[in-house]
């Protein structure tokens, strides 16, 4: 299928190196250098500066968005309304109601769209919801998890520290990873309790953002997002009433991806301790697109949708609000 991908940033580079079967036909950015460094690499690529030119060409079956959030939206629904099938970028759109005429508009159209929740793909995340689905922890009862990292220097004037481009700080942006995954094991939450706050960095959006989500039947995430961290973080712990399971690092800085399973003895003595890492590369990317590939190959709903994106969205702007972050510019 031919593919346009629309930002040739650093996760739009990552997407052009993760096409499974896919041709990339066409490389849009607003800044021309970006677009024809990173068109030249694949034969027949041709570099744009205006995404709208690759939405009209007939010719191109899937778009890549990988752009601010400020534009997500936009270019999602354009690309909607035009039939083409989308793989947007999380979180989707700086605002959950910006998401429902993309929505309408993919229904009528056909489109199929998925959201780049590409955490559920990492080796340890794919195991850890076969061991769930096997009924190994037996019922769940809570997750514990953080996802942080420390910034750099000059963090503060990027266009995440914007509210008009980026739609808030840590917590829509790493902290949205950590609400997807608690919803892929426990399902949608209805109790939103939660705290965002700006602790050390100079700018008008969230550092740190707690969470405490409830499921109807009392589940519980407990989540923290910061980039205060210092030493790149992530941890997920998920609790079932038979065992727990560990998920430590991302690989890279974050460390070697490692997923621990302590299965509870019969005489709650210590647990029977089974260890998986991967230490090669990170494949999530490549993994993730081949699944739309195939959604759109059997005309299946993503996995990772645009209403997962649209729930997790709310839950971020409800804590906001009880923060008092005004991001709605």
């Amino acid at each position: 299928m031919n593919i346009a991908i629309i930002g040739c940033g650093l996760i739009g580079q990552k997407r052009a190196k993760n096409l499974a079967h896919g041709k990339l036909v066409a490389c849009v950015d607003q800044h021309v250098e970006k677009a024809h460094a990173l068109a030249k690499q694949f034969s027949d690529c041709i570099a744009y500066t205006d995404w709208r030119e690759v939405i009209d060409r007939k010719d191109v079956d899937i778009v890549i968005i990988a752009t601010l959030h400020a534009t997500l939206a936009d270019i999602s629904l354009a690309a909607a309304i035009s039939g083409k099938h989308i793989l947007v970028e999380k979180p989707g759109a700086k605002h959950a109601e910006e998401l429902s005429p993309v929505i309408a508009a993919a229904k009528k159209s056909g489109s199929l769209i998925r959201v780049g929740f590409n955490h559920r793909y990492h080796r340890a995340f794919q195991k850890a919801k076969e061991l769930v689905a096997e009924d190994a922890l037996g019922e769940l009862m809570f997750i514990r998890a953080r996802y942080g990292h420390g910034g750099r220097v000059g963090y503060e004037k990027e266009w995440r520290a914007q509210p008009a481009l980026s739609g808030g700080g840590e917590l829509i942006d790493q902290g949205i990873h950590l609400i997807d995954l608690a919803r892929w094991f426990l399902g949608d939450f209805n109790d939103i309790q939660g705290h965002a706050h700006t602790y050390y960095w100079d700018m008008p959006v969230d550092d740190n953002g707690f969470l405490l989500l409830k499921t109807p039947k009392k589940q519980v995430a407990f989540l923290h997002a910061s980039c205060t961290e210092w030493k790149n973080l992530f941890s997920f712990e998920i609790y079932g009433q038979k065992g727990k399971l560990d998920i430590n690092g991302l690989g890279g800085s974050y460390g070697v991806e490692r997923l621990s399973f302590y299965k509870m003895s019969a005489d709650m003595g210590p647990p029977e301790t089974l260890i998986w890492e991967y230490p090669m590369a990170d494949n999530s990317w490549e993994v993730e697109f081949k699944e739309f590939l195939d959604d759109i190959k059997v005309q299946r709903q993503p996995e990772a949708s645009i209403h997962d994106a649209y729930a997790a969205l709310k839950i971020v702007e409800q804590v906001y609000r009880t923060s008092n972050y005004d991001h709605r510019s």
